[in-house]
């Protein structure tokens, strides 16, 4: 069985390594795609990116979702970089994914979201409501194809329920009858979201069936789940998620580039945060990115490993800046505690 330091190709993509970073909703802009590449992802896949507001010119949308930083291509080993975009009508996403090819640099491949389980997005008739409509996802499938002449993938839950199939057997027809690429499987259903045990069982059953490599996700918070699940399974590649989430040194892990069980030093996280928001002023100003990081800083204080007073009152400092100026002087004083700590 390959190593996850070994290359693979994606559609004739050279991927340089089989540990990627998956598409987190609201969250994976350029810079938290930079992080991970910085870190080790042979690929990242942005956040998801509504094929209607591509189509129709949604100026939010294409000026800050719509965009990947040349740095990309080169941070870390390098590799390619996916847009995932969603949507139920075939048209509108020939059309968005034609707009992606002509006019975002640095695209490599379209990836198309057919597991996302949030309400809003499913009772559009996308998402994982796709699951349930297996000859619309082929359409739309198609349609990205041929609007952009890109390879596209795409992202399944293994069903809608508990105990449903219906994800594993979408990703035959799309192979088969579409000509996706690859498909990412998240062998949990869209009605438990991220609870639950996923079953990797079946997703090693796709990998065995399948006529396209299988990239599997779901699950997967340490170096040890990972590799237990990539050897069970059997997948050509791993996707990281929740679990990367303000801790890109988990790329490292996987790879071998750092020990298991050797974590990031106080200051290896503040710098790691510092430079995080850098880059969020960069891509949104100082105004918005103060309102913006409110979402991550929790992912870094709880990897400080703080007295539970002192995690709890720097948590609460930091969801009251109205700016990262005040955040930067939250932080501040951390810089003292001894590397050790």
């Amino acid at each position: 069985m390959p190593s996850l330091t070994d290359p693979w190709k994606l559609a004739g993509l050279d991927v340089p390594n089989r540990v990627m970073l998956a598409p987190l909703a609201g969250i994976g802009t350029w810079f938290v795609r930079l992080q991970a590449k910085r870190h080790g992802a042979g690929m990242a896949v942005s956040e998801m990116v509504s094929s209607f507001a591509v189509h129709y010119g949604n100026e939010k949308t294409h000026q800050e979702l719509l965009r990947v930083h040349p740095d990309e291509a080169t941070a870390g080993p390098g590799g390619p970089t996916a847009l995932q975009l969603f949507g139920q009508d075939p048209d509108v996403m020939r059309s968005a994914a034609a707009f992606v090819a002509a006019h975002v640099e640095g695209v490599d491949v379209i990836d198309l979201n057919m597991g996302c389980p949030v309400p809003k997005v499913c009772k559009t008739g996308a998402g994982a409501a796709m699951l349930k409509d297996p000859d619309t996802a082929v359409a739309v499938a198609r349609a990205a194809h041929e609007g952009s002449g890109l390879p596209v993938t795409v992202k399944l839950r293994s069903g809608t329920k508990p105990g449903e199939t219906d994800g594993y057997a979408l990703a035959h027809r799309l192979v088969d009858e579409a000509g996706v690429a690859a498909i990412t499987f998240h062998p949990r259903s869209a009605a438990v979201h991220h609870k639950g045990t996923p079953d990797y069982d079946l997703a090693a059953r796709l990998v065995q069936s399948l006529g396209a490599p299988v990239i599997l996700t779901g699950g997967l918070h340490t170096a040890e789940d990972v590799r237990r699940a990539y050897e069970h399974t059997g997948a050509t590649a791993v996707m990281l998620a929740r679990g990367s989430m303000g801790n890109p040194w988990l790329f490292e892990q996987v790879l071998g580039l750092r020990p298991a069980d050797a974590g990031p030093s106080t200051t290896e996280i503040l710098d790691e945060l510092e430079w995080t928001i850098d880059r969020c002023v960069e891509h949104l100003g100082e105004e918005r990115a103060g309102r913006w990081l409110r979402k991550c800083y929790p992912w870094y204080v709880d990897r400080l490993g703080l007295p539970p007073a002192e995690a709890k009152a720097l948590q609460a400092a930091l969801q009251q800046t109205t700016d990262v100026a005040g955040a930067r002087a939250a932080i501040a004083p951390l810089r003292a505690i001894p590397a050790a700590a």
